[in-house]
């Protein structure tokens, strides 16, 4: 029989809904971004009846949302140590890790010397290169691709070199060779690129589709995380949606794959209905690529209301040893120019059955302070950075 205070503990990474400008947001380029308050306005409120109760509006009041008295869960909201406002950045720091040099994005395209390497490495010529729309940039270049078998590769506002071939001209195990070189010429600090991602495809002119023989190649993180800590020690670290790729396996037991926000609650009410004993880590990834890049705020806001309606299901699941702790991995304010990141505060909700109600936690100055929560409850190795807020959650009193 463990010691530990809580048996299971789900994660939930909503990504990109940040909660406020950080204080450093005007060396981003991000003064008045807040992506759930802009959101909310263009909403005219948003509903989100779960998260309210929760305490959501408690942290920061968000139009449509109220701030009640009694919130259900624990809340503050977080702030980012390290330099980046990407999504390896962010996630790399809730699992303890402190990122000092950021991952590189490009705006304009990847740099002649590194697409002419490439292009000799692999024998095939580069086309594209440049910030694009997965399915625009193959409607745009799909055609000339069948017919000179010249690689399309395009970024986008994330640190990612994509690379998209059609499966009948390029075949998929040469599309995964192409993919290695482009990482290999990509890991050091000249390039800095967080992940390199194979984009098959099938199709004709008009009619191209994407598969599902997407690879990830990403960088593994710069020093062992909490997840590492978990897995040393036999315990189950279950990764649902990305997580597996942003951390390129590390620390992870059990990888998940899910094809969208609905399916990756779907995933994560099947594994609570699980027996298991550690973390379950989920990424949500529909609010950043499909409506805080677009700057779409109003598919962004019905997509947070999907979510919150989802969560009754999860919480159903719950029992008094599980801990659910609800997070975001940086901004991306529909509403901001351009269509990047936003550097700003992230939400934290920390929910449990056992708990009679919830308080305002200390605001925090690392997303490690979930890391090092987690590290806590396990009796595992803590990270270099984050305190633990496990000491007021326990439900002492109840």
């Amino acid at each position: 029989m463990n010691t530990f205070t809580y048996k299971r503990i789900f994660l939930i990474v909503m990504d990109s809904v940040g909660i406020g400008e950080a204080p450093d947001a005007k060396n981003f380029g991000d003064e008045g971004s807040h992506t759930l308050g802009h959101i909310a306005e263009k909403m005219g409120g948003l509903h989100m009846p779960h998260m309210e109760r929760l305490g959501l509006s408690n942290i920061n009041e968000i139009k449509g949302i109220a701030k009640v008295a009694q919130p259900e869960a624990y809340y503050t909201k977080l702030q980012e140590a390290s330099v980046g406002k990407d999504t390896m950045t962010g996630h790399w720091e809730i699992m303890g890790l402190h990122i000092q040099k950021p991952f590189q994005v490009f705006p304009n395209g990847f740099p002649e010397e590194l697409i002419q390497e490439l292009e000799e490495k692999t024998g095939r010529k580069v086309i594209g290169n440049k910030p694009a729309s997965g399915t625009v940039i193959l409607d745009e270049l799909g055609e000339e691709h069948m017919e000179t078998g010249s690689l399309i590769v395009y970024t986008s506002a994330d640190s990612v070199l994509q690379i998209a071939a059609h499966e009948e001209i390029i075949p998929i195990e040469e599309q995964y060779r192409i993919c290695e070189i482009a990482r290999e010429l990509t890991l050091n600090e000249k390039y800095m690129v967080g992940r390199v991602i194979a984009r098959p495809f099938v199709g004709k002119a008009g009619a191209f589709i994407r598969t599902a023989n997407r690879h990830d190649y990403a960088l593994k993180p710069f020093g062992r995380t909490v997840m590492n800590e978990l897995k040393d020690a036999n315990l189950d670290v279950i990764a649902i949606g990305k997580i597996n790729d942003i951390y390129d396996g590390e620390g992870v037991t059990e990888a998940i794959r899910t094809t969208s926000n609905m399916d990756g609650m779907d995933k994560m009410v099947a594994i609570a209905k699980k027996d298991f004993t550690g973390m379950s880590f989920l990424n949500l990834v529909d609010f950043d690529a499909l409506y805080g890049h677009r700057r779409d705020p109003l598919g962004y806001g019905q997509a947070l209301e999907e979510y919150d309606a989802r969560l009754p299901e999860l919480f159903e699941q719950l029992n008094e040893n599980d801990l659910l702790i609800i997070t975001a991995d940086h901004g991306n304010d529909p509403i901001h120019h351009g269509t990047d990141h936003t550097r700003e505060y992230v939400p934290l909700l920390v929910y449990s059955k056992r708990l009679s109600h919830g308080e305002e936690l200390p605001q925090g100055k690392t997303f490690a302070n979930i890391g090092a929560t987690i590290a806590e409850n396990f009796q595992v190795k803590k990270p270099l950075i984050g305190e633990s807020f496990l000491k007021n959650v326990k439900g002492v009193g109840k």
